[in-house]
């Protein structure tokens, strides 16, 4: 290698560093094709915000005829609860917590077909 080749391949090494560092630390959320805007906003948030590293996830369910999110916070502490949102981001309910309710909208919540885990930490 020439001295010129040798500066070029140390400018390329001097920015591909840094670039390749950020992508490994801050890497984009992996959510799911197909899920809506307002409930990609609401995991991104919902990411920054939990507490827990472990079992945290949002799962799509068929409920009641339509679509629904489960927003799960893990397992770190005791009497959380599970969100439970349409596609367009209303609460429809919570799951578990301190009384540990299993119906949204008068109806066991076991009777929902889970489709696909959106995202998961």
């Amino acid at each position: 290698m020439t001295f010129i080749s040798e500066m070029k391949a140390m400018i390329r090494i001097t920015f591909l560093l840094p670039l390749l560092a950020s992508c490994m630390c801050c890497g984009k959320l992996k959510i799911a094709k197909g899920t809506p805007d307002c409930v990609k906003a609401k995991i991104k948030s919902f990411d920054a915000e939990s507490n827990c590293d472990k079992d945290v996830n949002v799962k799509e369910y068929r409920f009641q005829g339509k679509t629904v999110y489960v927003f799960d916070p893990g397992s770190c502490g005791a009497d959380m609860t599970s969100e439970v949102i349409s596609p367009d981001c209303k609460t429809l309910g919570y799951l578990g917590g301190f009384i540990g309710n299993t119906k949204i909208n008068g109806e066991e919540f076991s009777n929902a077909v889970l489709q696909a885990t959106v995202w998961h930490k």
